[in-house]
């Protein structure tokens, strides 16, 4: 007999034959049925306690694959709570699909359950939406949203799924028919290479009679899988390079030719800046004088032709990022050159980068305790360092905790960090843990967070336990937003002057015994042995922990944007 199937069954269906893995989300009415199917069908499906946290993980599995991430909520405020993930993918562009029950259309406008007119709450972050009117329409809607998730410029995209159409009935050959129509009809989501080869001939010239040229790179360049393409034109040409935080990793960051530790003189001196998937935003201090020179000549390399428009570099090159370097490197080997080590610019930064390197090195051999952000961090880099390849995939969150680990942790391999990312979204930790652990089932996924960027998405702790997710969560606790009470007299006034400060949190918090409450490890240190014994017990067992790093609440200081002192 040819059986009849429902909407969340279509939509299941339409997911697994579309090529979705892993779904990530919080279930309810009235999409419980549509997750359930979908795990029958061999979609793995991650459930959070919050929407928010979910969202985050979509977002950074489809960084970390190249494939979109999906997460599910429920209508209404599902949807507005998944609003934090999909923004998080549109500002990255990172491919992510927000899928959404809605409720009843035939009594939308009457005041339904949980109803909102959801295709115009997420359209400043979605790239493309659809609604489909009937259960017809799902699998080519599903179909949609994942290619255009993909397409030019990667980004979030949003199906609504009603709920009186999730209730629909079709029957099973039909059903096959439009999933077969729908695959016949998809988009190819490859990127042609169209740059002309005057273009890629002026960009060869440009570094070749540059005096002091620069690669920049950035987690686009990472995203497109550019990490040969890369380190062959860097070795080739000799250039020195400097990656943005997330760009870490694709070259490691104790190759010779890094100018991290160098950042000011690299980028104040440059006469020639080759960026390839980097934006000249605030993170790269928007291209513009008194970081840069006001004659340095920058060549980008974006896939977005709007964004080559917007910045107005010298010359644009439009493509995918590892292909505009597989042609430049063609060029460059036609006739070659190459700076070499006595180089006076490659001696410059490399001097620059040693001498910086060993002032910070003189204050990590320090054994600070009550500890400050220094000491563990250090720690936390040689047990790290100690693991080799595959490199465990770090999250970093929080103000001083990110900063102050971007400088001392050492990425060695592409796409093993993550943090708060164009945006500076704080709360994005444990999903983003989750994520790599899903997207990489091979590595140890290790969070370095401050006790307010873990308290987001604390809870989701127990998701790690219940999925056994080989994640270590690092807390920096020092007691709050940058550290205690950092208010002058003068401010301490008022009639609620005795309440705690704004940036304050419960001193000496047990932060390990959230994880213990669900039957994960947590850990209590204060002293370098006690550190590197949880470390090392916990990245052993591979298993969800919680160590909580007490860490004196006068340590840190106010910070807001990347700060950077080379």
């Amino acid at each position: 007999m040819d059986t009849e199937i429902d909407g969340n069954t279509l939509a299941a269906m339409s997911l697994s034959k579309f090529g979705v893995e892993h779904m990530f989300g919080v279930v309810g009415i009235p999409v419980t049925s549509l997750a359930n199917r979908a795990v029958s069908l061999g979609i793995r499906f991650i459930a959070f306690h919050n929407e928010q946290s979910a969202g985050y993980a979509a977002s950074a599995y489809g960084y970390l694959t190249a494939r979109p991430g999906v997460f599910l909520t429920v209508s209404g405020p599902g949807c507005v709570h998944g609003l934090a993930g999909l923004s998080n993918a549109a500002v990255n562009t990172w491919p992510t699909v927000l899928i959404s029950g809605s409720c009843d259309q035939n009594d939308f406008g009457r005041g339904d359950f949980q109803e909102l007119d959801q295709i115009n709450a997420v359209k400043p972050f979605s790239k493309f939406s659809v609604k489909p009117n009937h259960i017809s329409e799902i699998p080519s809607s599903v179909a949609q949203v994942l290619d255009w998730a993909l397409l030019g410029r990667p980004g979030g995209c949003y199906l609504d799924l009603p709920s009186n159409l999730l209730h629909q009935k079709i029957s099973q050959s039909e059903a096959q028919n439009l999933l077969t129509e729908a695959q016949n009809n998809r988009v190819k989501t490859e990127i042609p290479f169209s740059v002309p080869n005057s273009k890629i001939d002026e960009a060869a010239l440009l570094l070749r009679r540059a005096e002091r040229p620069l690669i920049v790179f950035g987690k686009g360049a990472a995203y497109a899988r550019a990490e040969h393409a890369l380190k062959k034109l860097v070795e080739t040409t000799g250039i020195p390079f400097l990656p943005t935080p997330m760009g870490k990793g694709l070259l490691p960051d104790t190759h010779a030719l890094a100018a991290t530790a160098a950042r000011s003189l690299a980028i104040g001196k440059c006469d020639v800046a080759l960026v390839v998937g980097a934006r000249l935003n605030w993170l790269l201090h928007f291209g513009e004088p008194p970081k840069w020179s006001k004659d340095v000549k920058f060549i980008l390399v974006d896939v977005s032709e709007e964004e080559i428009e917007l910045r107005k570099p010298y010359l644009g090159l439009v493509g995918d990022a590892k292909h505009v370097l597989e042609v430049l490197n063609k060029e460059i080997k036609d006739d070659p050159f190459c700076l070499g080590n006595t180089h006076p610019w490659v001696e410059a930064i490399a001097n620059k980068a040693k001498e910086n390197v060993a002032k910070m090195e003189v204050q990590l051999s320090k054994d600070v305790v009550p500890f400050n952000f220094l000491t563990p961090m250090r720690i936390i880099r040689d047990a790290i360092l100690g693991l080799g390849s595959p490199a465990p995939i770090v999250v970093s969150e929080g103000a001083n905790t990110m900063d102050v680990g971007r400088s001392v942790l050492v990425q060695s391999e592409p796409r093993t960090r993550l943090d708060a990312g164009t945006w500076g979204t704080m709360g994005v930790g444990l999903g983003y843990c989750i994520a790599a652990a899903v997207a990489s089932p091979g590595r140890l996924v290790v969070a370095v967070e401050g006790d307010s960027g873990f308290g987001f998405s604390a809870v989701e702790v127990e998701t790690l336990v219940r999925y056994q997710l080989p994640v270590v969560v690092i807390v920096f606790n020092n007691g709050g937003v940058y550290g205690g009470d950092r208010r002058s007299p003068e401010e301490i006034n008022g009639p609620y002057k005795d309440d705690p400060a704004p940036t304050s949190f419960v001193p000496n918090a047990g932060y390990h015994a959230l994880i213990e409450a669900f039957g994960g490890k947590g850990y209590l240190v204060g002293t370098p042995d006690e550190l590197k014994s949880a470390l090392s017990e916990s990245f052993s067992a591979r298993k969800p922990a919680v160590i909580n790093v007490v860490i004196d609440p006068y340590a840190g200081a106010e910070s807001g944007r990347l700060q950077h002192k080379n």
